[in-house]
């Protein structure tokens, strides 16, 4: 979250919208963000819905999480990527040059 908050600036250049979505409940998200100076909004999935619409609500040691895994969606609705290898580190800068060379064609 840290790397697309740290390229928040380049994402609004190109009129790009990030989310995240997470498991936690919105008190949880809510202090998160705030500590993390995040900029963009996360949303809760408290019931796992949503992760499991999008194959990424897993089970490990009987514990319910979602993977992490980018979905570039386009403004129809479509995904257009899906980024199972996210770098933590570098994520913010990697989803905007696979963006840059989604929109090049």
């Amino acid at each position: 979250m840290c790397s697309l908050r740290d390229a928040a600036t380049d994402f609004d250049k190109q009129n790009v919208l990030a989310y995240g979505v997470s498991l936690d409940d919105v008190a949880s998200i809510a202090a998160f963000a705030k500590d993390q100076h995040l900029s963009f909004p996360l949303l809760s999935d408290a019931d796992g819905s949503v992760a499991k619409k999008f194959g990424v609500l897993t089970m490990m040691k009987s514990t319910l999480y979602a993977k992490r895994i980018t979905f570039v969606i386009d403004d129809k609705g479509v995904v257009r990527l899906v980024d199972e290898k996210v770098d933590l580190a570098n994520h913010g800068k990697d989803l905007l040059a696979a963006i840059q060379k989604l929109r090049a064609g």
